[in-house]
Order: structure tokens, then C-alpha cells, then sequence
């Protein structure tokens, strides 16, 4: 398998599409507004209780600007919200590169659209183990598994998408947006990967941390056979 080396990017990429679906939403009332402000062009892909508070917040605008990522993809969510944004269109929105031709082929054939900003973060894990009642079948039920691949995928594209995983960077990312039309640096990007691959990095070793002291026989009891 040969490996596919990138050897042109931008330094600043314009948001037009966003997809977010976080847990805190700290902040939200005053970024996404904000956003369409800069841009109002920008479309929002968004999930499940996201997706309710953003159409809070953006009221008769949202009519135009905000798609449930179930409208975007197909596909509707599974009982409990166990698959939401793990599907191949957004995926390839937030991986394909822009002067890739077969990338961009791929993009017209599926109907996807490139996704230059991810605004996501998770449940923390940390507080579903630290309830004094936990069981190791309810610490399963709580690990997210689309989140971290959706902030993952848009860290690894740091290229030409902004992952933003913390609500204080809201700030620093509508002041570059406001003096650079609407575009987002690749300092600003590569800043923004590295934080979401620590937070990432963070969340996985508390699960494994967790899954690692937890004796057989406390998982057993979970679970009839």
C-alpha cells in the first residue's frame, strides 16, 4: 500500500462547513453566532442534544444554516445514540484534501461536502467512574466512541480543518476568522491538532486506566449468563 504524500495545502482555508456535537457547550451562544456573522454562507451539521441547543440559539436562522448530520448522511441514529456520525460521507469530509483530484472525485460522487471545522467534545469519563455506585457495565455504556474519531479525523487534517475541543479557544478563533475573511491559519490549525490529540490521548488512557483495574469477577457480575 503506497503511502499518499501531501506536498501542497493552504495556509488559510475559509470555513463553509462545520460539524459540531459536544458535550459542554460552554460558550456556544456567543461562537456560533459569531460564525455566521463572519460568514453567513456557513453551513452546521450537528447531533442530537447539539443540535437542539443550536437551534435554540440561532433561532429562524437555523432554518437555513443547521442539518441534523442524520438528514446529511442518510442514515438516522441507532437506539441511544450508539452510531451517529461514523459514516463514510463525513468521514470523507473531514479527511480528503483539496488539491487531491481523486479525493474531490470522491466527494462529487458521494454527495459529501468538505468539513473545514469540527467543534467536539466529550462526556467525561472521569465522572462516570468516580460515582460511587459505578458498575463496569455502566463505565462501558459511557465510552464514546464517534466523538474521538470525529476530533481525531480532524486533528490528522490539520491540513485544511480546525478541530476545536476546548470552548477557550472560541475567542482566538473568531478574532483570526474576523481579519482573514472568514479563514482560519495553519498555525492556528496545527495548534488547535495538538490539543485535540492530547485530549484524546487523555480520554483513552483514563478508560484504559480504568478497564485495567477492574478485576474479571466485577465485570462478570454485570452481565448474565
Amino acid at each position: 500500500m503506497s503511502m499518499n504524500v501531501v506536498e501542497k495545502i493552504d495556509d488559510f482555508v475559509m470555513v463553509r462547513h462545520v460539524l459540531a456535537s459536544v458535550f459542554d457547550k460552554t460558550g456556544l451562544e456567543e461562537f456560533m453566532p459569531e460564525l455566521l456573522k463572519i460568514n453567513p454562507e456557513i453551513k452546521i451539521f450537528s447531533t442530537g442534544g447539539t443540535y437542539s441547543k443550536l437551534k435554540e440559539i440561532l433561532g429562524e436562522e437555523a432554518e437555513s444554516c443547521l442539518t441534523q448530520v442524520s438528514d446529511y448522511t442518510g442514515q438516522p441514529e441507532t437506539q441511544g445514540g450508539l452510531v451517529k456520525t461514523l459514516d463514510f460521507k463525513i468521514y470523507l469530509g473531514l479527511l480528503t484534501e483539496t488539491y487531491n483530484d481523486a479525493h474531490n472525485e470522491d466527494i462529487k460522487r458521494t454527495g459529501s461536502v468538505h468539513i473545514d471545522m469540527v467543534i467536539g467534545n466529550l462526556y467525561p469519563f472521569q465522572d462516570t467512574i468516580s460515582q460511587p455506585d459505578v458498575t463496569v457495565e455502566m463505565a462501558r455504556g459511557n465510552i464514546d466512541i464517534g466523538g474521538p474519531c470525529m476530533i481525531r479525523a480532524s486533528a490528522k487534517n490539520y491540513i485544511r480543518v480546525a478541530s476545536v475541543v476546548d470552548p477557550s479557544d472560541y475567542n482566538a478563533i473568531i478574532s483570526e476568522m474576523k481579519a482573514n475573511n472568514g479563514s482560519i491559519s495553519l498555525d492556528l490549525r496545527y495548534r488547535l491538532a495538538q490539543k485535540a490529540f492530547k485530549y484524546t490521548a487523555v480520554y483513552d488512557r483514563t478508560i484504559a486506566d480504568f478497564l485495567g483495574s477492574a478485576a474479571l469477577e466485577d465485570v462478570k457480575n454485570c452481565y448474565q449468563y
